[in-house]
Formats: C-alpha cells, sequence, structure tokens
C-alpha cells in the first residue's frame, strides 16, 4: 500500500483545533487509515477494526504506529491516508525528494497488518 498524509477542516499546519473531521464524516479521534473497500477486503480487514502500519522500506529502523482505526473511503485501490503529524514516526528523513529537500508525505510504501490493541486500548 501507498500512504498519503493529510490534514483535518480543523488543523492548520500541524496545530489540531479538534476531533471533528465534517470533510470525512469522522469523529472523535484522528487515530484513522481510510481505505477502499475492496483492499480492506482483499486484506481481511473488516471497517472499524483496529490496524498497525509500518514503513516498508528498509532503512535499519523499524517504523510502526498501532492502534489505527480502518474508514471505509473512496481512495484508490493500493492507496490509504491517515493524518499527519500522527503518521509522522513512519516518514524516513531521507524519503524526500532530491531537489527539493521536500519529505515525502504523498507517498509512502507502508504494510499494514492486524493490530494487537483492541478497541479499549
Amino acid at each position: 500500500m501507498h500512504l498519503a498524509t493529510l490534514r483535518s477542516n480543523d488543523q492548520f499546519n500541524t496545530t489540531i483545533y479538534g476531533y471533528s473531521d465534517r470533510f470525512r464524516g469522522v469523529e472523535g479521534t484522528r487515530r484513522i487509515v481510510f481505505m477502499n473497500g475492496e483492499d480492506i477486503a482483499r486484506l481481511g480487514f473488516v471497517d472499524g477494526e483496529l490496524i498497525d502500519m509500518m514503513t516498508a522500506i528498509d532503512d535499519n529502523s523499524v517504523r510502526e504506529i498501532g492502534g489505527l482505526r480502518v474508514v471505509r473511503y473512496h481512495i484508490p485501490k493500493g492507496c490509504c491516508a491517515a493524518y499527519y503529524p500522527e503518521t509522522n514516526p513512519l516518514f524516513p528523513l531521507a524519503h524526500h525528494d532530491p531537489r527539493s529537500k521536500t519529505p515525502s508525505y504523498k507517498l509512502l510504501p507502508v504494510r499494514l497488518r492486524r493490530s494487537i490493541l483492541t478497541q479499549d486500548g
């Protein structure tokens, strides 16, 4: 899968003003991964399930975030999206555009697995 990061409607840069994203219908949390319905089924997940996300770049570092809730969303197959700065720990500093040095927050290869965490933490 390829991860793109995004902001919610109540966010300015990395300043988060609330936990309501009226654009995407998400309330009360930002620990979300938006996925295509076919990808959710193909990977054996269900909408609302908790999953863990790991960076799929071998840079000799483990980069993982646990307990993200799957949300079915109209997004291209093979892609997923999540909020930043919550997902910033997944991005290696070396993963950037060579000319501008801009971090590649719109395209990061990731792996997903069923989470060891429960809905209650």
